[in-house]
């Protein structure tokens, strides 16, 4: 580097805090990217054991230290607990990954207030508590970049994944919009990614089998679903140098399924 620091030297890299970035999907390939990227990464997850698996593992891969974190997003106090060990840990943070997501399949007649509250508790109000407490550091640190997870639900007329969900992942939306407009003049840009099926093993927990059944053949444009790979070089692009002129955008990622013009 031209100011003579190694980009082996932890000053020389950026820091990212990712959350429910420990599991077999979207936050996980995210995590991977961002390190692969020469990001610093705090992994947080609600799964406290794979937390600590996957910060081994990128240890031992890249040869230096990642910090994973158990964290419940939807506890605020719990947040700001983590965000002060990840300051800690590297001095601040430069970019953040609002990756948490959590759903139950019922009607909306049926619904419980349960299942309701649970889905904005995570899918929402998650993004709002590490927004609300990473943003100031930001601030202070001089600029970073958000990206939120959204989804195409937020604009798909379809039952095919409940109220709930739906409603909370157009609220990542309007929260995307509303906080770029609010944080550019610091320095910092945020956005969003409104995926469609990007499969794992956890969305068969979810859907019912003919959800997959022929969707690639059926709707997707480039025959074949999402990988969350896919949605992982989207997100490592946008929190990069090179998304320097975007903010309060909102990218599909859908194979074509659903674009958002």
């Amino acid at each position: 580097m031209g100011n003579g620091v190694s980009a082996l030297d932890p000053a020389a890299r950026r820091v990212a805090f990712v959350t429910a970035g420990a599991g077999a999907g979207i936050g996980s390939a995210i995590v991977r990217e961002l390190a692969s990227e020469n990001w610093d990464v705090v992994i947080t997850d609600a799964h406290e054991r794979r937390v600590g698996e996957l910060a081994s593992e990128l240890s031992a891969a890249f040869d230096r230290e990642f910090l994973g974190i158990h964290l419940d997003v939807t506890d605020y106090d719990a947040v700001g607990r983590a965000i002060a060990v990840a300051i800690e840990w590297r001095g601040g943070i430069d970019g953040l990954v609002n990756s948490a997501g959590w759903n139950k399949l019922e009607p909306l007649i049926e619904m419980s207030r349960e299942t309701w509250q649970r889905t904005l508790d995570v899918d929402l109000t998650g993004s709002f508590n590490c927004m609300r407490q990473i943003l100031p550091v930001m601030i202070n640190r001089g600029g970073g970049s958000v990206v939120n997870i959204s989804s195409i639900a937020a604009w798909e007329t379809s039952t095919e994944h409940g109220a709930a969900y739906s409603a909370a992942k157009a609220g990542v939306l309007a929260l995307t919009r509303v906080a770029a407009a609010e944080v550019g003049q610091y320095g910092i840009r945020v956005n969003a990614i409104a995926p469609g099926l990007i499969f794992n093993d956890f969305l068969t927990k979810v859907y019912p089998q003919e959800f997959f059944d022929g969707y690639a053949e059926r709707r997707s444009r480039v025959g074949r679903v999402g990988r969350p790979e896919d949605v992982g070089a989207l997100a490592a692009f946008l929190m990069g140098e090179k998304a320097g002129y975007i903010t309060g955008e909102v990218y599909g990622i859908s194979g074509g399924v659903l674009p958002n013009a």
